[in-house]
């Protein structure tokens, strides 16, 4: 293990594990069912946290994530979430995080346009779940840590229970306090809880937390990160006993937590964690964080990845998150937050309707079976196409939900990444950008951005583009493609792959390998700002 930066804050004995800190017991007995599936040898069938369906994990499981967007990479294109803003303080302080109010134009955990009480919060869930009727989760997820708020985090799951019953409820916790919070986290039916665990090695702890707030005094150093990893892996053995489905969110932070986080995975998958949620540090300097203000970077597209395909085989992954603000709401890449302020909520007759709800998401039900199935056929044509080819690429895909390549490239905020071989159609990320139409025209300054986001991917599936940007980015080596509109994302991208690989064994093309790519999360964006 990494030994700590500042010696004169480590005691006498290095750490070593989590057993030698503090025993938590015997070897734990973890329901199968609680700890989400497993991780799956045959590899045509998906992980958890892509698009694993009924066939691969217990019934009561499935009944918990199919409609989950965070859970089920495959629900996330056809389900919404929402979260409210009703817990602002915190009892710990990250190096990445700076909570703050009136963003309404960025996209990051922790800021939010409004505070809200638990009355308002119930109040904009009901009102937001009768216009949005694929709305099926509601979190709590800051702008500071649900459990340092406990009253205000579950008075509002306890009146929305009653008023929305069919909305499944989740929440966000650093877990300093969740040991203490388990048995009414039980009470409330909260059946999804994720946990943010940047580390298992109090030594790399303290280079991420300057301090916790614990039983009633302020902690710093070694023994604040020592205290908090304790009750974070006490924490997640308690949810795992009592069948809570888990997800672990982790900050990757290059040169501190980077190789580390393989170990973290290792150790939540024996825990019980049903996801590992890998994520890229946020550190613009514009949002005053201590790593943005230091100079701390956040990793390239490149380095995320390959962290997160080393932790392949251990807890499984996560590859579809947003990073989302603390009061987002609509399906994941979209906030219609500011369609549901209070005051345009004052205005609004609301009328909660269970049977239209169930009745859209049965129809919503259907196109993701279409979806799927369409899949599973293109990959058996493709696998019988290309038996034995070993070739993989990555796709981007411009969409605007549903699965279908649909977005004219113009309008793209957020580009879908596919790896792409003649197996499988695998979701590995997404990539922001600036959007290139701005008031009707395309803005060429902005192009060398979108190129930058997407610079290791062969190709760009678009519902349609410019002659103009087509040959900017054909120059660039990347092939944009409009022949798929319409057409659910992993067919289209198992499609054009199967027609590039003919191209290269006739000699229509010579396959070349791509660079690395820019990750922009969380920073304005051109078209915010010009507003």
């Amino acid at each position: 293990m990494q030994a700590s930066a500042n010696t004169g804050s480590m005691p006498a004995t290095t750490y070593v594990s989590i057993g030698q800190i503090k025993p938590l017991g015997a070897a734990l007995e973890l329901p199968k069912s609680s700890g989400g599936c497993d991780t799956l040898d045959d590899e045509s069938k998906a992980t958890c946290g892509t698009s694993a369906g009924p066939d691969d994990m217990p019934l009561e499981i499935w009944d918990k994530v199919k409609n989950h967007p965070c859970y089920s990479e495959e629900a996330h294109h056809h389900y919404a979430r929402m979260h409210v803003a009703v817990a602002p303080a915190c009892n710990i302080q990250c190096n990445y995080c700076n909570r703050k109010y009136d963003c309404s134009n960025e996209s990051r955990p922790g800021v939010v346009s409004q505070k809200l009480t638990p009355e308002q919060a119930v109040r904009k869930v009901v009102a937001v779940a009768s216009e949005i009727p694929q709305m099926t989760v509601l979190g709590v997820a800051g702008p500071g840590d649900s459990l340092a708020n406990p009253k205000k985090t579950f008075d509002t799951f306890r009146m929305l229970q009653e008023q929305a019953p069919d909305i499944k409820l989740c929440m966000s916790t650093n877990g300093l306090a969740l040991p203490e919070l388990v048995d009414e986290i039980c009470q409330y039916n909260i059946d999804h809880v994720t946990i943010t665990i940047n580390m298992v090695d109090p030594a790399i702890g303290e280079k991420i937390y300057p301090w916790i707030f614990w039983n009633h005094k302020r902690i710093t150093g070694y023994e604040a990160s020592r205290i908090l990893h304790e009750q974070q892996m006490k924490g997640l053995e308690m949810l795992t006993a009592r069948g809570v489905l888990t997800k672990i969110n982790s900050v990757l932070i290059p040169g501190i937590n980077d190789e580390h986080l393989i170990e973290v995975n290792r150790e939540v998958k024996k825990r019980g964690a049903f996801l590992h949620n890998i994520m890229p540090l946020i550190s613009e300097a514009e949002h005053g964080t201590v790593f943005g203000l230091t100079g701390q970077r956040g990793p390239s597209a490149s380095e995320l990845k390959a962290v997160q395909d080393a932790c392949m085989g251990g807890a499984n992954l996560m590859r579809h998150c947003r990073q989302c603000r603390a009061d987002a709401v609509g399906l994941l890449g979209e906030d219609r937050s500011e369609e549901f302020t209070m005051d345009k909520l004052e205005q609004m007759e609301v009328v909660y309707d269970l049977g239209k709800r169930k009745t859209y998401q049965d129809k919503v039900e259907v196109e993701r079976q279409a979806q799927h199935a369409a899949k599973q056929e293109a990959l058996a044509a493709s696998s019988a196409l290309m038996a034995g080819d070993d070739l993989q690429v990555l796709v981007a895909v411009a969409t605007k939900g549903g699965g279908r390549v649909n977005e004219h490239f113009g309008h793209v905020t957020e580009f879908q990444v596919f790896q792409v071989s003649a197996a499988e159609a695998l979701f590995v990320g997404h990539r922001r950008v600036d959007q290139y139409c701005q008031g009707g025209e395309g803005d060429d300054e902005q192009l060398p951005s979108v190129v930058r986001a997407i610079n290791d991917c062969h190709a760009v599936l678009v519902a349609k583009i410019g002659a103009c940007p087509k040959d900017d980015l054909t120059a660039a080596g990347i092939e944009a493609v409009d022949q798929y509109v319409g057409e659910f994302i992993e067919k289209a991208a198992l499609g054009w792959f199967n027609d590039y690989r003919s191209r290269i064994a006739s000699g229509a093309v010579v396959h070349q390998n791509r660079g690395d790519a820019q990750i922009r999360q969380g920073a304005f964006t051109g078209l915010a700002e010009a507003a």
